[in-house]
């Protein structure tokens, strides 16, 4: 645990460059297109429009649909406060933290689904039903690669298990929590975030119906998202350990900065799969990360 004086300012830094990266990745996807494209602030502009307007809701939704986007950005944020940003410790860290990050984020996909099904429409069930289809995968894959982390470092603290290298299997690790990146936060090739078809959404189609304030806690949620998962792949394939607090800092922000334009690279390069090929790729996720954790267990036991 930390004390105040460091929780707020880390907590602000999470919450006041999250919104930050989607505007990298739009400038990626323009830059590669020819094109313009909008400014890198573009989300902070949206976000101050949103909770300035009014909320619009359907007679059919009940509280939940308000109470659903504000439990899952309160689980994310929670999530990020457990993970240490480079040499600093994580604001909330303390043994098994682990289980409570994946948890966590299992609170939030939850929440998030819970009030997609509450406007009863067509669309947003069936966007919720592609969503907890493709976590299956997905979060099997998040918790081998953990588990990887945990046993190349023989912790099952977060501060401790992302300050070691993966070792032999970083390269593994890494290919396999990309994917799960791209996944989780409905990237390019399991769902495009520029959609406007509704029959192909899958995240997008489980907020059509949030508006104002509400949608403001959906897109800033799914960038605090963005950000943990970036800072996950990032310190579980560096040598945190091994490298000076600065040099560590130095190198988290050019890691985060490297996979941020890699996905808008994979955005602007690759087409979005048929739904029929998606669980193939999170599969292959899930044998990159169960690699990796053979490669780690057998390391251990020499």
């Amino acid at each position: 645990m930390i004390s105040i004086l460091e929780f707020v300012p880390r907590l602000a830094l999470w919450l006041l460059l999250a919104p930050l990266l989607p505007g990298v990745i739009n400038r990626v996807k323009a830059w590669v297109a020819g094109r313009r494209g909008p400014p890198v602030l573009q989300l902070y502009f949206d976000l101050g429009r949103l909770w300035r307007k009014s909320v619009v809701l359907s007679t059919l939704a009940s509280p939940g649909f308000v109470a659903g986007p504000a439990v899952a950005w309160v689980a994310v944020v929670g999530a990020v406060l457990l993970v240490p940003l480079g040499p600093a410790r994580g604001a909330l860290s303390f043994d098994g933290d682990m289980l409570l990050l994946i948890y966590l984020l299992a609170v939030a996909r939850f929440a998030t689904t819970w009030a997609a099904l509450e406007t009863g429409s067509a669309f947003e069930g069936m966007g919720a039903a592609r969503e907890v289809s493709y976590a299956v995968l997905s979060e099997a894959a998040l918790i081998t690669a953990i588990l990887s982390l945990s046993v190349q470092s023989s912790s099952v603290v977060l501060d401790t298990m992302l300050l070691h290298s993966s070792g032999a299997g970083a390269v593994l690790l890494g290919a396999g929590l990309f994917t799960v990146l791209l996944a989780e936060n409905c990237r390019v090739p399991f769902d495009d975030p520029n959609t406007h078809l509704e029959l192909t959404m899958i995240h997008e189609a489980m907020v059509l119906d949030h508006s104002g304030p509400p949608l403001a806690v959906v897109l800033h949620g799914a960038a605090v998202k963005f950000l943990l998962f970036a800072v996950l792949l990032s310190e579980a394939v560096l040598p945190m350990s091994r490298l000076s607090p600065v040099a560590s800092t130095a190198a988290l922000i050019g890691a985060v900065g490297a996979v941020t334009v890699g996905v808008g690279l994979v955005e602007s390069l690759l087409a979005r799969l048929a739904f029929r090929r998606v669980p193939l790729l999170l599969t292959t996720a899930f044998l990159l990360c169960l690699f990796a954790l053979l490669l780690a267990w057998k390391g251990g036991a020499q």
